[in-house]
């Protein structure tokens, strides 16, 4: 008898895994997928500008990439993390960018102040190079200038990746505009017991200064015998003195224990100390260069926790990939653009009392991103060495005359919607054509 075959129901056991391999599978797929759609919304929004021609007589744009490693992990994860969700919407922009990396604590602080200083010295301030160092330190400059190739006649901007990197940008920001060009003289400090630690001493086994001192007095104390004694007897005297029985022990005898120790030489410091503390800010000399426009700058989330105890906050962001997606291609798109920016505003901080009112009014520099520095790890709160720097781990210390120059991109409505257009597939976007 012909018919259809007989339907049957996996069993439980496999309805249990088909269940659940697949709803995995289907999450991060459809997260892959909105992804990928994001960050070409994104693209769309930026792509123009990689049609537009450029000046012959000036250099083009150019952004500073600000990136170092997370706490408790290296820069590895940050580089993969600006490669996923930076690098794309820079490429679609035609953007040149440079980077500036710290694998430590402190790096990007250094870097950060050593550029505005080197500005501050191709101005003519500090003390007056030689033309022979003029000519190697800004070579490149000076060969722009000979061929009548000028900057970039608008902002440039910073991209700035991580609260951690924020912070080091800020201190060295102010380091550099606040402090001095030159790095300030070091007074050495005068030790105690130095001119103790130049004298010799005595090792066990060896003659010293001391005792030969004591067998020339002994020799001449000594009462010299009478011509009838005799000198055998004398010699048998002299020979039950305790003196008589010591015997120095040869250098190559001696235990490897009692030799002198070299001291140990302190660990150098990775940067150069700074050249201005943040309690000297209100003290400091403003530099006469500074421009009226510090940046723009922006900072871009870097959300990275570790630990076992927080895999279902890890899974979480995995399977939430596209909304980290957006809100980087927001920030990174209006950097491209570059076409609007604002100061930074004083914003409230969230309250730590339990009554849950209104909190403080802070420097919007010092709330932006500062739930990150719940998720870093414990390492970071460990007590400094010596030479080690603990910037991240302070608190942000800012000075209105620098702080109030400092400006943030931000995206206008107009590209607001027209990211929208993009996503909802009304837009149109011109594509380049083998004419061109």
């Amino acid at each position: 008898m012909m018919g259809l075959p007989r339907l049957r129901l996996p069993s439980r056991n496999w309805l249990i895994f088909l269940s659940l391999s697949g709803s995995i599978a289907s999450a991060i797929l459809y997260d892959k997928y909105e992804t990928r759609r994001t960050k070409q919304k994104w693209c769309d929004v930026v792509s123009h500008l990689a049609r537009e021609p450029l000046d012959t007589k000036n250099m083009p744009r150019k952004l500073t990439i600000y990136l170092a490693a997370p706490p408790g992990d290296g820069l590895r994860s940050a580089r993969e993390h600006f490669h996923n969700y930076v690098k794309p919407i820079l490429v679609a922009g035609a953007m040149d960018w440079d980077v500036v990396e710290g694998r430590k604590e402190g790096d990007v602080r250094h870097k950060t102040a050593e550029r505005v200083r080197r500005k501050r010295r191709r101005r003519g301030e500090g003390e007056a190079l030689e033309e022979e160092e003029l000519q190697k330190e800004y070579a490149m400059e000076l060969m722009r200038e000979r061929n009548g190739t000028g900057e970039y006649p608008g902002v440039s901007g910073d991209l700035v990746v991580g609260r951690h990197t924020w912070k080091e940008y800020v201190r060295g920001v102010h380091e550099g505009w606040l402090g001095p060009v030159d790095q300030p003289a070091v007074v050495p400090a005068v030790v105690e017991g130095a001119e103790d630690s130049a004298v010799a001493t005595h090792v066990p086994g060896h003659s010293s200064l001391g005792d030969a001192a004591a067998k020339g007095a002994a020799k001449v104390l000594a009462p010299t015998p009478p011509p009838d004694t005799d000198i055998s007897a004398t010699l048998d005297a002299d020979s039950n003195s305790p003196t008589a029985l010591e015997t120095p022990t040869p250098p190559e005898t001696l235990p490897l224990e009692d030799a002198p120790k070299e001291e140990e030489k302190p660990s150098k410091p990775r940067n150069p100390a700074p050249y201005l503390l943040p309690s000297a800010y209100p003290t400091a000399t403003l530099s006469p260069s500074i421009p009226e426009v510090i940046g723009p700058s922006i900072i871009l989330p870097f959300p990275h926790i570790l630990g076992v105890r927080n895999t279902h906050i890890r899974i979480y962001r995995f399977l939430t990939r596209r909304r980290l997606a957006d809100e980087i291609g927001r920030d990174v798109a209006a950097a491209v653009l570059g076409a609007s920016y604002r100061s930074f505003d004083a914003v409230t901080a969230p309250s730590r009392t339990q009554d849950g009112g209104a909190g403080d009014s802070v420097p919007e520099q010092t709330a932006v991103l500062a739930r990150e520095e719940g998720e870093w790890w414990k390492s970071v709160h460990r007590a400094r060495e010596e030479g080690e720097e603990s910037v991240r781990i302070e608190g942000m210390a800012l000075d209105e005359r620098v702080a109030g120059r400092m400006r943030r991109f931000e995206l206008s409505a107009g590209e607001e919607d027209r990211a929208k257009r993009s996503a909802a597939g009304t837009e149109v976007v011109a594509k380049e054509t083998e004419d061109e």
